[in-house]
């Protein structure tokens, strides 16, 4: 794959200066300890709603020990996640959506052309190519290790009726 086939040129990210932590992802996602799956934002580009961010993978992962036993290998849906993530994060950073929070709306043309393992930095990349405000976002989403594809698809963002969620919470308290 040629770098002008990538959402963002992943040779021109820099891993020393990402332009947001774990702290920052946090201000904008929900998610803790084992489901976070972004460590941190490397690029954005508002003109054309893309942005870029790393996971760096451990022998820690909590998937490591049971997938597979003997051979190690990040779970597809995982990968998805993280591409979810980084789209929330940017969505939320720059209340595209008009919602409290951001959930999978779905998924298309899912393809992984590639295995990530314990040490591997997955780079994540986004493009929102349609913003529906208050009803969904539509994002492209390719997935990374040492500037090969390892992942691509579309995937679909709906706003999550955290009213509802918190609701049903209290009543099953």
């Amino acid at each position: 794959m040629s770098t002008t086939d990538f959402i963002i040129d992943p040779t021109l990210l820099d891993f020393e200066a990402p332009i947001a932590t774990i702290e920052e992802i946090r201000r904008y996602n929900p998610q803790r300890f084992e489901m976070e799956q972004l460590t941190a934002i490397l690029h954005e580009t508002k003109a054309g709603h893309a942005c870029a961010a790393y996971k760096q993978l451990t022998e820690e992962e909590f998937w490591v020990r049971g997938h597979m036993p003997g051979m190690p290998l990040m779970p597809g849906v995982m990968i998805l996640e993280a591409a979810a993530q980084l789209a929330s994060y940017y969505t939320q950073k720059h209340d595209l959506l008009g919602a409290a929070m951001v959930g999978f709306g779905g998924l298309d043309n899912v393809r992984f052309r590639g295995v990530v393992t314990p040490g591997s930095r997955l780079v994540v990349m986004v493009r929102l190519e349609r913003v529906r405000r208050n009803r969904m976002i539509v994002a492209p989403f390719q997935g990374v290790v040492d500037n090969q594809l390892v992942a691509e698809g579309v995937l679909r963002g709906i706003p999550i009726p955290v009213e509802v969620v918190n609701e049903q919470m209290s009543k099953s308290s």
